[in-house]
């Protein structure tokens, strides 16, 4: 054997040795977390293998379990769950530990590296550009949007009126649609009166098994997963997204052409909404690319429409378990705003509105995971999470924790009162927290508000589901399978 043999054999056991010494170090700084019992490789595949609904179950049934802090193995890569303030707000708090999860890498086909899912110097450019449409300037301009389209959604609701029952998160999906669209997009698709619910159906598939993917390792690995039935699945709800966003940027484009060829701006010396920002920062290619846009019409075509529609049906389902609360709302209603044009000044003096909003979004967080990358080492009280290791908050049982709120699993808005005392800082946290928090959040909580006083007003809202009925599912948002089902019969009788 030669002496370049040997030296290359050399160098290379000197790296198996150094990769297998950075492994054990890797896996000694974890061997104080709890986890339920896992095999070489494969870690907790066989466990994970299941449906959402039952995956969801498991988390809940590991906290009791193992206590504060649990981690699951998903392949060779450690999940590492936490659920308490103490240990929320320093991960939250960081300027260091901002990135989003690795296995947000299965959301590029669809959002590419848009604002949610970029890290780094690219996240932190987006979100300075895009921040301006977003300002308190155009929040005049989305409530109008907002009650225009609530408006249609109450005239839609009426087909289910005296039924025996019906789900009400599609409306809202297609309601919520028609909302992101003319307001961050500046183009009218008229989801509603179209029943445009091809887009919706297909991110919702998409949505379902980019989940799955997070913890089946059986289908992580592209290759595998583009030839399984779920990966085709996944590339036709692709295509039918890419279309509908086309349409969408087309639309806009030309119109925004003309007006710019026109030597006139639809918004002179004001701030634009989104895509026409993008529009203009792109015109001559140095700032943003067509693929640049195309990312983040998806990424807030997604989130801007998934999660408020998610918001306003569970929101619903509560009061609709709950109706005195239905009677509080329009009573301070009727007080403050009676026959009047609803203001974004009046809407803030709605203290049983927002309080019943908060209550509904502690019990029913819409995003009840998030994920970051822990890119340096990090300590939590006494537990040191290294570098490499993905931690998720889970917020469904943050929010749940009865040394903030008594009888947490009570739905009780009074807690959120303005003279009640406010939980600790990241005890509740509907917007995620610190520099990765929800970018248009005012614009959410104004338009959940406009929908929610909408349909209280035309009707009596009936849940016809208990809550130990629920078959709850931890997807991109929290879901219930089969939807969130509803009676509803009008509040006033015609005249």
């Amino acid at each position: 054997m030669s002496s370049v043999t040997l030296f290359l054999m050399g160098i290379a056991f000197s790296i198996v040795l150094a990769l297998l010494a950075k492994r054990l170090k890797f896996l000694y700084a974890l061997r104080r977390i709890p986890s339920p019992m896992s095999l070489p490789l494969i870690g907790n595949a066989i466990q994970l293998q299941c449906s959402q609904e039952e995956f969801f179950k498991r988390l809940l049934q590991w906290s009791r379990e193992f206590g504060d802090i649990f981690l699951i193995w998903v392949g060779v890569q450690p999940f590492i769950f936490l659920y308490r303030v103490e240990d929320i707000q320093p991960l939250l708090s960081s300027s260091v530990h901002i990135n989003k999860s690795a296995a947000y890498e299965f959301l590029r086909p669809w959002l590419g590296t848009g604002l949610v899912t970029s890290n780094g110097k690219k996240w932190y450019t987006r979100r300075k550009l895009i921040t301006p449409s977003f300002h308190s300037g155009l929040l005049e301009q989305y409530l109008k949007n907002s009650i225009r389209e609530a408006d249609i959604l109450v005239t839609k609701l009426r087909a289910e009126v005296n039924k025996n029952g019906f789900n009400i998160v599609p409306y809202a999906k297609l309601a919520a649609l028609d909302v992101i669209c003319v307001s961050a997009m500046g183009y009218h698709i008229n989801a509603q009166s179209n029943c445009t619910n091809e887009y919706v159906l297909a991110v919702d598939k998409a949505a379902r098994i980019t989940q799955e993917r997070f913890v089946n390792i059986w289908i992580s690995l592209d290759v595998i997963f583009k030839r399984t039935t779920a990966g085709k699945e996944f590339k036709k709800a692709l295509e039918i997204m890419d279309r509908f966003t086309e349409k969408v940027i087309t639309g806009r484009k030309a119109e925004w052409r003309s007006k710019r060829d026109g030597n006139f701006n639809e918004f002179p010396k004001k701030r634009k909404a989104l895509l026409d920002m993008l529009l203009e920062m792109s015109d001559d290619g140095k700032i943003l690319s067509d693929e640049d846009i195309r990312e983040e019409v998806n990424t807030f075509m997604f989130a801007g429409h998934d999660t408020v529609a998610t918001s306003v049906s569970w929101i619903l389902y509560a009061l609709g378990r709950f109706p005195k609360y239905q009677n509080l709302i329009l009573e301070e209603y009727d007080r403050i705003i009676g026959s009047n044009d609803i203001t974004l000044e009046d809407l803030n003096k709605l203290d049983w509105l927002e309080a019943c909003i908060k209550e509904s979004w502690r019990l029913y967080p819409v995003t009840p995971l998030i994920a970051r990358q822990i890119s340096d080492p990090l300590r939590l009280r006494d537990t040191d999470i290294p570098s490499g290791s993905t931690i998720l908050i889970n917020s469904y049982i943050l929010n749940r924790d009865p040394r903030h709120y008594t009888q947490p699993e009570m739905y009780y808005p009074e807690r959120f009162l303005p003279d009640k005392p406010k939980p600790p800082p990241f005890a509740f946290i509907p917007f995620s927290a610190g520099s990765r928090n929800c970018i248009g959040a005012k614009f959410a909580l104004i338009e959940v508000k406009v929908m929610i006083l909408r349909i209280l007003n035309a009707y009596n809202i009936h849940s016809l589901d208990s809550e130990d009925k629920l078959r709850l599912t931890a997807e991109l948002v929290l879901a219930n399978t089969g939807g969130l089902r509803l009676a509803i019969t009008p509040r006033h009788s015609p005249a």
